[in-house]
């Protein structure tokens, strides 16, 4: 026991400089502090009608601006905006090229084992745009489930998974974007098209005389949440209380339903978008 006891020493005797530097060195700067003291929150996104887009002086606009910039106010900070492509944006975020993405990200469980995710500040989904003239007044999943229905929707997209799901029966042609998608519907060659919101909410508004919404829930509900890095645990409580009080004041569905329900915003996008 003695034996043992004198090695102990010996040993904590030998390691005793080795834990005073670590005990004594600065620990790793959080996120959340590198932001305050820099004064700007960098945010990652790629642009998506509505979501986010250039206007007509190049200036982006749209809802998840409004969010990173509403969010940089309320804490007392600048933001800097960082467009990034889709398919590269959470590599970039890993990377350190900025420090949240605000882009409309679904949370998703692959998603989510390179990123932290924090609650849902909007929703979205799948809904269904139909013909008025050859969709004969179809209000149920079971009007449009039938072998007599041809549906649109974009290949290789999530609708086309959505459209089997409830709608196993029915015809599908699929095209290489939306837009193909939905002119197959107006020019009545099809009885409806899958597109995900707000995409359907908005066509209806532009083309009221020719579509319509059959159903007032959506077909399926996205949750769509701010992507930070696994670690960042005094950020998410940061983003996570600004989106619970956003959403208690009603701000955030404010926001939302301006520029997912209306097309008042139309006129300030640039051409092309």
């Amino acid at each position: 026991m003695k034996k043992f006891l004198l090695m102990m020493v010996a040993i904590t005797s030998l390691l005793a400089p080795t834990l005073a530097s670590a005990a004594n060195s600065p620990s790793e700067k959080s996120t959340l502090t590198e932001i305050k003291e820099r004064g700007t929150l960098r945010v990652g996104l790629s642009t998506f009608v509505p979501w986010a887009m250039r206007d007509k002086q190049g200036e982006l606009i749209g809802f998840e601006v409004d969010v990173a910039r509403r969010l940089a106010k309320d804490a007392g900070l600048k933001v800097e905006f960082i467009p990034t492509a889709w398919d590269g944006i959470i590599p970039a975020l890993l990377a350190g090229k900025f420090d949240v993405i605000i882009g409309g990200m679904s949370i998703t469980p692959e998603r989510n084992m390179s990123v932290l995710f924090t609650t849902p500040y909007a929703h979205s989904g799948v809904q269904l745009a139909a013909n008025r003239d050859i969709a004969g007044g179809k209000t149920t999943l079971d009007d449009f489930n039938k072998r007599s229905v041809t549906l649109a929707v974009r290949r290789g997209a999530f609708t086309v998974q959505t459209a089997k799901k409830y709608f196993p029966k029915a015809q599908l042609r699929q095209f290489d974007d939306d837009a193909q998608a939905f002119q197959e519907v107006l020019n009545g060659n099809a009885q409806a098209v899958l597109a995900s919101s707000p995409k359907p909410e908005q066509m209806t508004i532009q083309y009221g005389n020719k579509l319509y919404l059959p159903f007032t829930e959506r077909l399926s509900r996205g949750s769509e949440a701010f992507a930070i890095r696994h670690g960042e645990f005094d950020l998410l409580n940061f983003f996570n209380n600004w989106i619970l009080l956003r959403n208690e004041d009603g701000w955030l569905k404010e926001r939302h339903d301006f520029w997912f329900t209306t097309l008042d915003w139309q006129d300030q996008v640039a051409e092309g978008q």
